[in-house]
């Protein structure tokens, strides 16, 4: 088979549309639809069914766009691979993990890996969704759960707990509550439990809203918690992690937490001599260990 035409084939099948596909590839419908029934009759089959509202694959047509899919990948592949210098790091390195820990952990955190490599670009995609890194998704993923999908390089980062914390302005006005029934009378801040969130976080948050607590306030990530409870709106669910970063947090009910969230860091096997991944591998190892450091001093100047 032409690697030309399989080249336009899978444009084609993946816009769905010849006029869509000739403006990626910067030809013409026609050029691409003469190249498409070219293709068709060298394999002696159709590849397409022709409606008004676009193209649909056949089934052949399916079986061929999930070979050249994987020939796609593997291309991406090579040009990273290609791309990596052995002396420089740069280049595009898509990283994903969870809204959260994202926004509140990583993003600021980036500005040492920039000063570093200046000539690196990070396309951050904050979701609760698990991307496909085998798919090439994403280069690398920090999620928190243990990932089982195969074929990639993992590592445990650290273990989160989610908690109780409210400002000190806050407590000062409201009291700090003693007990659990004591929360009736305090605003809770936490996602809603049937928001994709970290499992912990959720069934910590509904065994709380159980209390049948008369005041809440419900935000869809920690981020709009955090920015709650610092403006002293209420008692919030949060991470453990943030007590580094925001050491006037006041942990509400020591006794009441979550069990422990592993986090992890992962990406596929064939980016392991990536310079790229590694240099964010062995930043984001660095800024656990400097966390972990200053958590713990933490806890030594309150004990």
């Amino acid at each position: 088979m032409d690697w030309d035409k399989l080249r336009i084939f899978h444009a084609v099948a993946d816009a769905g549309s010849l006029t869509h596909a000739g403006d990626v590839l910067h030809l013409s419908q026609s050029a691409v639809s003469r190249q498409i029934r070219a293709l068709e009759d060298s394999l002696g089959t159709t590849l397409f069914h022709r409606h008004a509202r676009g193209l649909i694959l056949t089934e052949q047509g399916e079986l061929l766009f999930d070979a050249t899919s994987t020939m796609a990948r593997k291309l991406d592949t090579a040009a990273a691979r290609i791309r990596d210098s052995e002396e420089e790091v740069f280049g595009e390195l898509k990283v994903t993990t969870t809204t959260g820990f994202g926004t509140l952990w990583l993003a600021p955190r980036l500005v040492k890996l920039y000063e570093r490599y200046p000539d690196l670009k990070i396309d951050l995609m904050l979701e609760e969704r698990v991307l496909d890194l085998p798919m090439r998704e994403a280069d690398v993923a920090i999620r928190m759960k243990e990932p089982s999908q195969a074929d990639l390089i993992r590592k445990r980062l650290l273990n989160i707990r989610m908690r109780l914390y409210a400002s000190p302005k806050y407590l000062e006005r409201k009291g700090t509550p003693a007990a659990m029934e004591d929360l009736a009378g305090h605003r809770l801040i936490c996602q809603n439990p049937s928001t994709p969130q970290v499992a912990a976080g959720a069934e910590l948050a509904q065994r709380l809203l159980g209390y049948d607590i008369p005041s809440t306030l419900t935000v869809n990530n920690y981020f709009g918690v955090l920015q709650s409870v610092l403006n002293d709106i209420g008692i919030g669910v949060l991470p453990d992690y943030l007590t580094a970063d925001f050491p006037q947090l006041r942990r509400v009910l020591p006794d009441v937490e979550s069990v422990e969230v592993p986090v992890f860091l992962a990406y596929p096997e064939e980016l392991r001599q990536s310079r790229r991944v590694t240099a964010f591998r062995d930043f984001v190892q660095e800024e656990i260990m400097a966390y972990r450091r200053a958590q713990m001093g933490q806890e030594t100047t309150t004990d």
